[in-house]
């Protein structure tokens, strides 16, 4: 990854791809580290709130989203995407939209964790069928068959998993 880069974190509803790359992005900005955050939820009520959930709305999201990650790549930020990407194809997508410099990170939280910590009560919903494609629920995750990085969020914390973020970047950043 050259100075400019894109992390693209991928995992199930609650598993905790915008706590750790906000903590990420945190330390990496108090370090002058040109970065950026990019959280779908956030971008999912403006630049894509038009969008629905629909297969076709779900892959014009993730093209938007890594559209603006690679601009931000090409200008020398390091883009840090957290966005639930479910499908293979998705993020295949959104690695040849950026090209050069894509991290995929792999947040791999079991999903009775993720309904365990279920932040936004959408879990619930989704098991009493009032979200009917709700990810890990009524429409699929599929897990990366070779994440660049891998964060078991079972037995890592937090600060675990940006301690681990940051000396991989570091090692592209000199």
């Amino acid at each position: 990854m050259p100075r400019g880069g894109v992390l693209w974190f991928t995992g199930l509803p609650g598993a905790g791809k915008t706590t750790i790359a906000s903590a990420l992005h945190g330390r990496l900005s108090s370090e002058g580290v040109s970065a950026v955050l990019l959280d779908g939820d956030v971008l999912r009520h403006g630049l894509n709130a038009e969008l629905g959930f629909s297969a076709g709305d779900r892959r014009e999201n993730l093209r938007r989203i890594a559209h603006v990650a690679q601009l931000f790549k090409s200008e020398g930020f390091l883009a840090i995407v957290a966005t639930i990407s479910p499908l293979r194809a998705h993020r295949q997508m959104a690695r040849s939209i950026v090209g050069q410099g894509f991290v995929e990170v792999f947040v791999n939280t079991p999903i009775d964790v993720c309904e365990a910590r279920d932040p936004k009560g959408h879990y619930k919903l989704a098991r009493r069928g009032k979200l009917p494609d709700f990810t890990g629920i009524g429409s699929a995750y599929e897990a990366p068959d070779a994440a660049d990085i891998v964060l078991h969020t079972r037995t890592l914390s937090i600060n675990e998993c940006v301690v681990l973020l940051h000396e991989y970047v570091e090692r592209f950043q000199k």
